[in-house]
């Protein structure tokens, strides 16, 4: 069953938004927007867990190098200093 209901547009600075009514409020803090033909479409962006990000980073160079690090011992770092 579809549920419509009408909204109010406004600015938001040089921005048109929004106001969604509580019973079509989304969980999280992103959407993702798209526009097919005259309508607007808005859903949930999927949340981005750590894994998935390093997933989508490609592969260092088989021929990368690093600099030798002097020092491998922590610094001591007083918090209360």
């Amino acid at each position: 069953m579809s549920q419509e209901r009408e909204a109010r547009i406004f600015r938001n600075g040089r921005n048109q938004a929004v106001r969604i009514p509580r019973e079509f409020e989304f969980s999280g803090e992103r959407v993702i927007i798209r526009k097919v033909g005259k309508r607007l479409i808005l859903e949930a962006a999927p949340q981005r867990k750590l894994a998935g990000v390093l997933g989508e980073l490609s592969p260092l160079p088989a021929n990368e190098t690093f600099p030798d690090i002097d020092n491998l011992e922590p610094l001591d770092l007083d918090p209360l200093e």
